[in-house]
C-alpha cells in the first residue's frame, strides 16, 4: 500500500472523525525527529507464510490455537501481553502507546520489531516512549504522509494497521485471532474505530482477492461503505510500492 493510494480512505477518516491533518502531521514529525529508519527486512521474511493478525479482544484467550499455529504472530496492542503470557511468542508488535508502552519498549530490547504510531493526539507518549525504544527495532509510522524514517504502510487502528503492514511485506495468508467488531463493552468512539477496522480490512481483502473470516456477514455493509470512499473498482487493484515507504 502506497500513501496516494490510501489518502481517500485517510481523508475519510479525518472527516468522519473530526480530527486534524496538521496534528498528525506534527506527531509525525515528533516521531521522526526521534526515530532512526528502519529496514522492513529486520521484520524477517514473511513472504507466502500465514500471518495471524492478533487482536486486544477478550475472545482472544479462546483463539490462541490459532496463533500458535500461524508462521508469524503481529500483536496489536494489549494482544502482546495476552499472546506472551500463554507461551506465544509475538514477531511484530503494532502500538499507537496509549495502552502497554512498557510491554513495547521491552519487546524492541528483546530484538522485537515494534511499530510504533504517531498521531494528532499522543505526541506526549510519542516523545516519552521511543526514546526509551532501542532503535534498531522500531518501526516509527504515521497515518499522514510519510516522511524521513516514518512509513505509511496503510491501516488506522492498531489491529488493522498489523494486516496492511503484514500485506506490504509479502505475507502469504491472513489469519485474525482476537478481534470482535461488535463488542459491547467498547464505548462509542471506539465502536466507530471498530466500523473503519472492519471497512479497511474488507478493502485489503479485495485488494489481496483472499476471505477474511472475521469478516463474514459484515461485507455488504462496508462495500456500501467503501464505495463512498474510494470507488467501486480501486479495491480491486493493487498499489504500487511507495518509495517514501508509505
Amino acid at each position: 500500500m502506497n500513501f496516494a493510494t490510501f489518502e481517500p480512505a485517510y481523508e475519510a477518516i479525518l472527516a468522519d472523525f473530526g480530527f486534524d491533518r496538521a496534528a498528525d502531521e506534527r506527531a509525525r514529525d515528533a516521531a521522526a525527529d526521534l526515530a532512526t529508519p528502519f529496514d522492513l527486512d529486520r521484520l524477517g521474511d514473511w513472504r507466502g507464510e500465514t500471518v495471524a493478525v492478533a487482536g486486544a479482544a477478550p475472545c482472544l484467550a479462546d483463539e490462541i490455537a490459532l496463533a500458535r499455529e500461524a508462521d508469524v504472530v503481529v500483536a496489536a496492542s494489549t494482544a502482546a501481553d495476552v499472546l506472551v503470557d500463554r507461551g506465544v511468542a509475538v514477531d511484530c508488535m503494532v502500538t499507537d502507546l496509549d495502552k502497554n508502552p512498557e510491554t513495547a519498549a521491552e519487546l524492541t530490547r528483546e530484538g522485537v520489531p515494534v511499530a510504533a504510531h504517531a498521531h494528532g493526539d499522543n505526541v506526549p507518549a510519542v516523545r516519552e516512549w521511543l526514546p526509551r525504544f532501542a532503535d534498531e527495532w522500531t518501526l516509527a509510522t504515521t497515518q499522514a504522509a510519510p516522511a524521513g524514517p516514518v512509513r505509511n504502510t496503510g491501516g488506522f487502528t492498531d489491529g488493522d494497521r498489523a494486516a496492511f503492514l503484514a500485506d506490504h511485506v509479502g505475507a502469504g495468508e491472513l489469519v485474525f485471532p482476537g478481534w470482535e467488531f461488535d463488542d459491547p463493552a467498547v464505548d462509542p468512539m471506539k465502536a466507530r474505530k471498530l466500523d473503519w477496522a472492519a471497512r479497511l480490512l474488507r478493502w485489503l481483502e479485495r485488494r489481496r482477492g483472499e476471505r477474511f473470516s472475521v469478516l463474514d456477514g459484515r461485507r455488504e455493509e462496508t462495500d456500501a461503505a467503501l464505495r463512498e470512499i474510494i470507488g467501486a473498482d480501486i479495491g480491486n487493484e493493487r498499489g504500487g510500492d511507495d518509495s517514501a515507504g508509505g
